[in-house]
């Protein structure tokens, strides 16, 4: 089957947090990842200094670098989702997914935490219904499945350890190479539950 494998970076968890990156990859599980469709954004946000009385510590901590970047470099959330929906409608794109029963179907980890409901805020729900099927494909749901049939350790649920376990090394935190990551995990876990 083919998915869009994508992930955000957003300025922390709770609901008044904004998406400042955001990255995708095509990928099938029988060729693997199509990167030369691969996207990538900036979304522009307040500075960090305006941001910083509200963030988490976290985020303070580890993604300064990512807020200054979005806040100089980054496109307004309007134009992003215009250059999303062109993507998709392209040839490329359409050509892609052309045998696929349904509508694009999205793949992530944890995406019910954070990505669907900052997308669905963002783009709105009438975008994110035309483009994209309701079901999705959640790593996360994938690897308690694989836990509960004792096929990988309890420790996998978490991300980072699951990369070590399939010796992937670290979890990067920017949108495309998680995005990526993200599929590449997927792939690797779908070779270890046939064996």
């Amino acid at each position: 089957m083919k998915y869009l494998s994508f992930d955000l970076e957003a300025t922390g968890l709770a609901e008044h947090d904004l998406i400042i990156e955001f990255g995708m990859t095509p990928f099938c599980t029988e060729t693997g990842l199509e990167k030369k469709l691969s996207k990538h954004y900036f979304i522009k946000c307040p500075s960090f200094e305006e941001l910083k009385p509200k963030l988490d510590k976290w985020v303070i901590d580890h993604n300064k670098e990512l807020i200054d970047t979005a806040h100089t470099t980054g496109i307004s959330i309007s134009q992003f989702k215009s250059e999303l929906e062109q993507y998709l409608e392209s040839f490329e794109i359409k050509e892609y997914f052309k045998d696929s029963k349904v509508k694009i179907t999205l793949f992530g980890k944890s995406l019910n935490a954070i990505d669907l409901p900052f997308l669905n805020r963002d783009l709105g729900w009438d975008f994110m219904r035309k483009y994209f099927h309701h079901q999705v494909l959640d790593l996360s749901s994938t690897v308690y499945s694989l836990i509960d049939l004792n096929l990988i350790p309890e420790k996998c649920i978490s991300g980072s350890d699951l990369m070590s376990y399939l010796k992937m090394g670290e979890v990067c935190h920017t949108a495309l190479e998680d995005a990526n990551n993200t599929a590449l995990m997927y792939l690797k876990l779908l070779e270890l539950s046939k064996k």
